[in-house]
């Protein structure tokens, strides 16, 4: 109990129940207000009544008229003697000695304001007593005579008492639901907290599969347990990831670290030989080289999705970028036999990071190059409404569609046995420095339906604000190599190597 008074569940159903329980007891208060007063109302439209009808009397038979019809209403009625009617008479001298009416004498008048009087009256039932009170009306005659109708307040009292009685009951009766109401409601709402509680127990203690249940009602519980399901299941994913990530960077790197060691231990078995150990150390730095790359690769990466350099930004031109990459890579393409063309806007001005861009474009680049066996690959960079969008389309095999957004993540590559070279981190790196530059990168075909369906890779970055949008007209079109083949609309394969051309880090 001492845990259920000191939670916030209990603390706002108890300011909710004040507020509910104030709100009844003023209902309550001007029901009884407005009751009271209608009957008081009532008595003095009936005591009005009976003055409109005595006065009529009185001016057609004056005050011996007024003494009989008096007394003929008081005998009428055939009261047993002492007991009093509802409606009291009574008409006396200058010297207030009863003329008529069912009163033994004038009474102990109080006044109550714009001629009205209570004063108390005595009804005799055998030997018992009853002091009743009463209201009346008082009207001084010519003469100084005096005229008093009034009624008892007994059944006015009566009703009163059982409105009062009525309304206690039902105010106990509202204000006890209200409090079993604000019990329910908060054991209700503890519930569901402790459900949470559980669930974060049980994950705490290691059990990553647990849940937080849902009731099925929609309510905000509902919304939070959905939201707190789908960061365990993110959190899950992530780990599961990493430990992916771990066991590929173990396969990547301990191959040529294999390789390494290897070729240090045959290199001091053989024979001493100057130009076999010069050959032996350029081969270990190589693949030294090629570790680095993948270390640098991944620091990029961790450098782009932490935003560390967003302070050094400044307005750079896409369009330049883009251009540098594609000459940087042309005897890449050359050597292999494609085709590179390019179709670059004559500026596209961007804010943001030279460096990273450059390592994205050519990252792209080496993927299309890599995995395209013939044809070519096509590099376009334009305008589209307020972004610079950067597309490297090849004509390989492509990516299937359900893998499309796996090829982001870390270490991922197509194919199994990883003999391609590369370390699977190059779209990953895309991935990083497009979200660092409020912009989006995504996999499209650029021949659906044939052999070799082809990838567009396209990458989209908000253009500077200060750079407008590009105009059309100004767009130039290099061709680096013959002949020209047609824009291609499909993202190159995953797991291109992020190390690009000698010179590129230089960009």
């Amino acid at each position: 109990m001492t845990r259920f008074f000191n939670t916030n569940a209990f603390r706002l159903a108890a300011v909710y129940f004040s507020l509910f329980a104030t709100s009844v007891l003023a209902l309550l208060a001007f029901i009884y207000l407005s009751t009271a007063d209608f009957i008081d109302l009532q008595t003095d439209e009936t005591i009005d009544a009976e003055i409109r009808g005595l006065a009529e009397q009185y001016q057609e038979h004056g005050l011996a008229g007024l003494v009989d019809v008096i007394h003929e209403r008081v005998t009428a009625e055939e009261r047993t003697p002492g007991r009093f009617d509802s409606t009291l008479y009574l008409i006396t001298d200058p010297l207030l000695h009863p003329l008529a009416g069912n009163l033994q004498q004038w009474p102990q008048v109080h006044e109550s304001g714009n001629g009205w009087v209570r004063f108390p009256v005595e009804e005799h039932r055998g030997s018992v007593t009853e002091t009743l009170a009463a209201r009346a009306s008082v009207i001084v005659l010519p003469g100084n005579f005096h005229l008093l109708v009034g009624r008892d307040m007994r059944d006015a009292d009566l009703f009163r008492g059982r409105i009062t009685h009525t309304l206690g009951w039902a105010a106990l009766i509202t204000l006890g639901l209200g409090i079993a109401g604000g019990l329910l409601m908060t054991r209700n709402m503890l519930r569901k907290v402790d459900a949470v509680n559980r669930t974060s127990t049980r994950i705490i203690h290691g059990d990553m599969s647990q849940r937080v249940p849902l009731s099925g009602s929609g309510d905000e519980f509902d919304q939070l347990a959905e939201n707190l399901n789908a960061m365990l299941d993110q959190i899950e994913q992530l780990m599961a990831g990493m430990k992916q990530v771990t066991d590929n960077i173990a396969h990547d790197l301990r191959t040529p670290l294999a390789r390494l060691r290897a070729r240090l231990e045959v290199t001091l078995i053989e024979k001493p030989d100057e130009q076999r150990y010069a050959e032996a150390l350029r081969d270990t730095i190589s693949e030294a080289d090629r570790l680095l790359g993948t270390f640098n690769a991944l620091l990029s990466i961790a450098e782009a999705e932490a935003g560390s350099r967003r302070d050094s930004w400044g307005v750079v031109d896409l369009a330049e970028i883009a251009t540098d990459v594609a000459e940087l890579y042309d005897p890449v393409a050359e050597e292999k036999g494609l085709v590179l063309t390019s179709d670059i806007a004559a500026t596209l001005k961007v804010r943001g990071d030279r460096h990273l861009l450059s390592q994205a474009i050519a990252n792209l680049l080496d993927n299309a190059l890599k995995y395209t066996p013939e044809g070519g690959v096509a590099l376009v960079a334009h305008a589209i409404g307020p972004n610079a969008r950067v597309e490297v389309a090849d004509s390989g095999p492509g990516v299937p569609v359900e893998r499309r957004e796996a090829v982001f993540d870390r270490f991922v590559r197509l194919e199994g046995s990883r003999s391609t070279p590369g370390n699977g981190l190059g779209l990953s790196l895309v991935r990083a420095v497009s979200q660092l530059h409020d912009g989006t990168v995504w996999l499209e075909e650029s021949h659906p339906g044939a052999v070799n369906p082809g990838l567009k890779a396209v990458l989209q970055i908000p253009l500077a604000v200060e750079s407008g949008r590009s105009e059309p007209g100004r767009e130039a079109t290099r061709l680096l190599a013959a002949p020209h083949i047609p824009a291609l609309a499909g993202p190159a394969l995953a797991g291109a190597g992020t190390e690009p051309p000698r010179g590129l880090g230089e960009t």
